[in-house]
Formats: C-alpha cells, structure tokens, sequence
C-alpha cells in the first residue's frame, strides 16, 4: 500500500484507517475461509435474538413506521435473521438501510437482500421515519487514536518505516491535552486510546435518533472508560498476528470505549442504557428458549447447536468479552435486555 509504504511517519489512526480500507474493499474476510467469523455467522440464533429485541420495541413503541438500518453489515447474514424474526411478530420495516462502503460486501448483502439500499455514511440515511440501527462488530474496525508516556511527556503513537519494517514509534508533539485527567499520571510505557471517529459517527447516529425517533444497538468487545492499555490487533486467517506487519492484508481493530459512546450519545439528546454483556443480554432476549425450540425440531443438530449457543453466550467465549448497549429517542421506551432504564 503506497500510503502506509512512504518514509513519512503517520498517526496509528490513520494507519488502521488506510489499511482497514484497503483491506475491506479488497475481500470477503468472513467465514471459514476467511480471516474471522462474527457472531451472526456462528448461529442463526443471534440474528433472531436482535430481531425479537426490534419486534418487541417496536411494539411498545405504538408499531410506527420506521427503516431498518445496519451499520458494517458483513454479509447481510445479520439482517436476514432480524428481519424474518421481526417479520413473524408483524413487524417489518420500510427499508434495509445498509451503510457499507466494500464494494465485495455490497455485493454479498445484495445476494441475500436485493431490496436494501446501501449509503456510504451516516448523513445519507433517510429523514422521513424511525431508524432502528444495529451496529454489531462495527466500532471495533474505526481507527482509534493512541498515546504513549515517554519519560517528559504523553506522545501521539505514530507509525513510519525503519529499514523496511513499519514500526510504532512515539511522535515528536506533546499531546497530554489528549489524555483523559484521570489516565495522566500513569507511569512511562503506558498506552491510552481515543476514538473520537467513534464519537462522531455515534453523535451523527443519536442526532437522527433524537430527531426522527428510534432506538440503536451497539454489541462489540469493549470496556467502560477511560482505561489504559493497548488494544489494537490484527487477524488473519483466524489467528492473531502482528498488527504492524503486513497493512492491509490483515483484519485491524481496537476495542470499544462504550464511555465515549455513550457521552456522545448523550450529548446529542439521546437516552443511553446500562452497560451489559452480551452473554446476560442474550440470555434475557430468550436464547434458551430458542436453542431449545431448533432442537426439538432437528434432534440430530443437538450438539452443534448447544454448542453455538455456548460460543455466543459462555463466559469463557464470546459471552463475557462482548459488550451490548443501546440508545433510544427521547419517549421511545427502555429496550430489552438490560438492568436499568435507559437515561
């Protein structure tokens, strides 16, 4: 990639964002034969637990009208599922809004919703009714800023080539300005990350919410901030590589700062949940139930499906290190899901 190959050093942001572009715009990385495999792709289940979550909001939301929207939607695997389970409760939507910009996923979404109608950001949404937008695994893939404390200062982490190797290096402009206050007297080495990408496209998403009506969903691996530590890996081909040794043929991302999205959110007028693994949302939206209805109907695909169900929803998998929070328009009512109300 001639970006990330000049001599010039540039910011870890602008690294991931040059190599995730090429590297989304250049494949399918989904699947077996691919460089990961996402939680819709596991288990049909998943798919239909965010569908029953839609069908049930929209209902006590008074059934309006509203678009169905999805951000970074792999496949469209996602989609297919929500919508066939929303659609058995009455639900269905004016739309599929995908917000892709892959030229290869497009194509692989269309195969499996030729009705949908695809945006290349946020701001091309249609105005005319509710958005209910599911954001899952999306955040983690936007370029997140990252900080080092040197011996004087916090230094931006940049990225340059040495001797033919692209290598992290701490930048020549103090940015202690960057680093949250509580984070600032943490001892040299230590690694904050910011991600005000983030921040902006979930502001972008809130406004509409508080404008139009309507709810959002973010499920990815993530934490609450501020917290310090570097979270920024690469895949391929399943397994964990370096994220610095070959841009863009590998899979970046970062994990997600739900603080950050929640205070945009916030900002923009839009009410925010609690914090909750996706194992106990899961498990709330009825999991069990469903996994034992596909059983008594395949008895055969007992054990394969047990065992999907324990990937998305056990501690020891996806069930702990996956994270769900949602923001809802003001006077659309608390989600499914979560302990508390949303405020």
């Amino acid at each position: 990639m001639s970006e990330i190959a000049a001599a010039r050093p540039m910011s870890v942001a602008d690294y991931m964002a040059a190599a995730n572009a090429h590297y989304y715009a250049t494949r399918d990385p989904l699947g077996v034969a691919g460089d990961f495999t996402t939680a819709p792709e596991i288990s049909q289940m998943f798919g239909e637990m965010v569908g029953i979550w839609i069908a049930d909001l929209w209902s006590r939301a008074g059934s309006p009208h509203f678009h169905y929207v999805e951000l970074g939607p792999g496949r469209g695997t996602l989609a297919v599922d929500a919508l066939r389970t929303m659609a058995r409760f009455g639900c269905t939507p004016l739309g599929a809004q995908l917000v892709e910009t892959s030229p290869t996923l497009r194509a692989a979404q269309l195969a499996r919703l030729p009705a949908a109608q695809h945006h290349d950001e946020i701001d091309a949404l249609p105005d005319d009714a509710p958005l209910i937008i599911v954001a899952n695994e999306f955040f983690d893939a936007l370029p997140i800023h990252q900080y080092i404390r040197t011996i004087d200062r916090w230094r931006e982490r940049m990225v340059e080539r040495q001797d033919g190797t692209v290598t992290p290096v701490a930048g020549d402009v103090p940015a202690d300005e960057a680093i949250p206050p509580a984070l600032r007297s943490e001892p040299v080495g230590t690694i904050v990350e910011t991600t005000p990408a983030s921040a902006a496209i979930m502001q972008r998403c809130a406004f509409r919410l508080a404008r139009q009506g309507g709810a959002m969903l973010a499920i990815d691996y993530g934490y609450s901030g501020p917290a310090a530590g570097d979270t920024l890996q690469a895949v391929k081909a399943h397994r964990f590589v370096d994220p610095f040794a070959d841009p863009g043929e590998v899979d970046l991302t970062a994990h997600v700062d739900f603080t950050t999205l929640a205070d945009a959110a916030r900002s923009a007028g839009a009410s925010v949940t609690d914090l909750v693994t996706q194992g106990a949302w899961l498990g709330r939206l009825g999991i069990d139930a469903r996994l034992q209805s596909l059983t008594n109907a395949a008895p055969a695909r007992a054990e394969e499906l047990k065992a999907q169900r324990d990937r998305l929803v056990e501690p020891r998998e996806m069930g702990d290190l996956f994270k769900v929070m949602a923001f809802t328009a003001p006077g659309w009512p608390a989600p499914a899901g979560f302990a508390g109300d949303a405020a």
